[in-house]
């Protein structure tokens, strides 16, 4: 039987040919000559025996009778694919299909083989990506960062002319990281560019990456989509994203993000990407400021949508918001209210397959992106592809990113609004009363967080075609903070041992103005930092706890997916719990940035009854620790409550600040984060 590793080597320089060499070690697949591609097959023993004959593995695949593939190639190999044209979702699901229904790894190495040279290649790394992370014989897979493969979505293309001539004229041994420049996309006369940092992030757009593979909206096995809270999934870390931005606006001196509630108005914002597809041999088309979105009539995409259909859905959305229902496709009502009502107005609004009925609720998120990605050639007289928010890789690079998100969490929050406030009774854990609470950073002062630019490299040598082998570096600058440590006291008067579930929260004390900021408003600005379960015996407990262990987040090796490094042993015990999701909001990126003077904020800390949160299941080797906004990979998400609580509804009677929402369960402290404008390159 295969080995299912090698299907990881077909990720591998997307533009060269199968046979070529793949991975660290000289890797070839020996390819049936049936399986070549019109140019190669006339002289397929002359080009397989020239690059077998230095291969320290072959890999036979075997030649099999191969399913119907003319839908998946209908998709130009030189074309840009994206999720939110409906066309490209349509040919992703049946590739999908494709690869999920073949019954062995020898033969889904056989089919993949076959359309790895006749597919568009980012359709072919998303579909194979969806299969392996969703198939029970490869589920246990690691699925390497994008930026390895496609490291064009994420770094200036000015630096590629200098990589391929570190790599060909110097040897392995001696080659220097190429530094990607901080300010490449545009200039301090653009205020929006004080926030390059985090739109710009190579982890942030990673982490959105791969939610949208951990949780894709169209695929005929239901299953791969329906997942458990799916929808309130997408509402949830989308309004995190927003708060985040807002507090780095804070940071920044910026106001908080303007809606985009107005489709006929111009977008004030332009956005300049200085990236090219390596696929497309294509720039990705820029954005100039107050231009405005068109009715789209795009034949090569089958595109023909109307504002007034975008209008039509969104209305339509909110009078079943009002309204307190859904109608589904059969003409039944379907139920908003309660706390599972935001699960189905998420899908609704992304929208996917399991929206209660696409037909009346339409594709409103989606689209929005595809109006704004063909802002600037909407009727496709230019031959353009769209722009960045075409493509979830790169979508959060653009400022108007935030403002169309800022305007679909609006949506939902019509919805959260119309909820019962929580009482006290929700709130409140008997005999539970946190006393202290207080974070220091190591070797700083309390309750004094801290941030600096760090300097981190990363290998595309994966990515890069047609050039020598061995690794070439990308040096890249991001936000860091110093690790710090929370230290919570909590008196059980219960007279037994108790569970909790400790909630933590970070929120800005002031608003724009810098007046106090009222907190009907303040709870929308809260990031959550931590989330996890403790063990409260009776009497005084210290709870101490490392930023490190974030739920929210996964550590910089797991963004950029170093699994060469320290492997354990092939088919050893340790090796399953090797592999690990690669879904979570990047470490560096947990604190917002700060200001120089200190960015006032208040860190909020929760510990609420985990018999009332108890999901009771066995999350032993599933991946479970950036669960807050990634779930739990095939479980139930380990969390009862709402998602945000408890600050996803509007406060009870007579609460006008943070102060008096406090119940003795818990606590707030004043926190400042300081930004030391230095930067300092990561020592792997």
């Amino acid at each position: 039987m295969a080995d299912k590793r090698n299907l990881l080597l077909l990720f591998e320089r997307p533009n060269e040919p199968v046979f070529m060499e793949k991975g660290k070690t000289s890797t070839v697949f020996d390819v049936p000559d049936r399986y070549l591609t019109d140019r190669y097959r006339p002289i397929g023993n002359e080009v397989q025996t020239r690059f077998s004959e230095k291969a320290e593995l072959r890999i036979p695949v075997r030649e099999i009778t191969l399913p119907d593939l003319r839908l998946p190639m209908s998709l130009g190999r030189e074309e840009i694919f994206s999720l939110f044209v409906p066309s490209h979702r349509q040919i992703a699901g049946r590739l999908i299909d494709i690869f999920m229904g073949v019954r062995t790894i020898d033969d889904l190495q056989s089919v993949a083989v076959y359309a790895r040279d006749r597919v568009n290649p980012y359709l072919f790394n998303y579909a194979l990506s969806v299969a392996l992370l969703h198939r029970a014989d490869t589920k246990d897979l690691n699925i390497r960062s994008l930026a390895e493969y496609f490291p064009e979505k994420f770094v200036d293309s000015k630096i590629f002319r200098k990589l391929r001539e570190e790599t060909t004229a110097v040897d392995e041994g001696s080659r220097i990281p190429i530094t990607i420049p901080r300010d490449y996309t545009a200039s301090d006369l653009d205020p929006e560019h004080r926030l390059w940092y985090f739109r710009e992030d190579i982890g942030i757009n990673l982490h959105h990456w791969h939610w949208h593979l951990v949780y894709p909206f169209d695929a005929t096995d239901r299953s791969i989509v329906a997942k458990d809270r799916r929808g309130e999934l997408f509402y949830y870390m989308h309004q995190q994203v927003i708060a985040r931005y807002n507090l780095e606006r804070f940071s920044n001196n910026l106001a908080r993000v303007a809606r985009l509630n107005n489709f006929r108005d111009p977008i004030a914002e332009g956005y300049f990407p200085k990236m090219d597809s390596l696929v497309a041999s294509r720039a990705w088309p820029p954005r100039a400021q107050n231009t405005r979105i068109s009715d789209l009539n795009r034949t090569a995409n089958q595109l023909k949508v109307d504002i007034g259909d975008l209008e039509r859905w969104r209305d339509r959305i909110i009078e079943a918001i009002q309204q307190g229902f859904a109608t589904n496709d059969r003409g039944a009502r379907v139920e908003l209210s309660g706390d599972s009502g935001i699960d189905t107005l998420g899908n609704m609004l992304e929208s996917s397959i399991i929206s209660p009925n696409r037909a009346v609720y339409g594709d409103f998120h989606n689209v929005g992106h595809l109006f704004i990605s063909y802002a600037h050639d909407p009727d496709h007289r230019y031959l353009e592809a769209f722009g960045v928010m075409g493509d979830s890789t790169t979508a959060m690079r653009d400022p108007v990113f935030y403002r169309w998100h800022a305007y679909i969490d609006d949506i939902f929050q019509e919805h959260k609004n119309r909820l019962p406030v929580y009482a006290l009774p929700q709130l409140q854990y008997e005999g539970i009363s946190v006393t202290g609470l207080q974070v220091t950073t190591d070797g700083g002062r309390p309750n004094m967080l801290s941030t600096f630019w760090q300097q981190s490299d990363v290998d595309l040598s994966r990515g890069m075609d047609f050039l020598p082998r061995g690794n070439v570096f990308a040096r890249f600058t991001h936000l860091q903070h110093t690790p710090f440590t929370y230290t919570i006291n909590v008196n059980n008067q219960g007279g037994a041992q108790r569970f909790g579930t400790v909630r933590i929260f970070l929120g800005p004390k002031n608003d724009e103005r810098g007046l106090p900021m009222a907190f009907r408003e303040q709870r929308l600005f809260m990031i959550e930092l931590d989330k996890f379960v403790t063990s409260l015996n009776p009497g005084m407990n210290t709870i101490r706890r490392r930023s490190e262990e974030s739920s929210v987040t996964i550590p910089f090796e797991r963004t950029f997916r170093n699994v060469d490094q320290n492997r354990p042993l092939v088919d050893s015990p340790d090796e399953l719990e090797f592999n690990f999701c690669g879904c979570g909001w990047p470490q560096h990126m947990l604190i917002p940035k700060g200001k120089p003077e200190g960015l006032n904020c208040q860190l909020f800390v929760m510990i609420s009854n985990y018999e009332d949160d108890r999901i009771d299941q066995d999350l032993v080797g599933s991946c479970n620790d950036a669960s807050s906004y990634c779930g739990v990979r095939d479980r139930l998400y380990p969390d009862r409550r709402p998602m945000g609580f408890p600050f996803d509804r509007l406060p009870r009677r007579g609460v006008d600040n943070l102060m008096n929402f406090l119940t003795p369960n818990m606590s707030i402290v004043d926190v400042t984060i300081r930004h030391d404008d230095r930067t300092v390159v990561r020592q792997n």
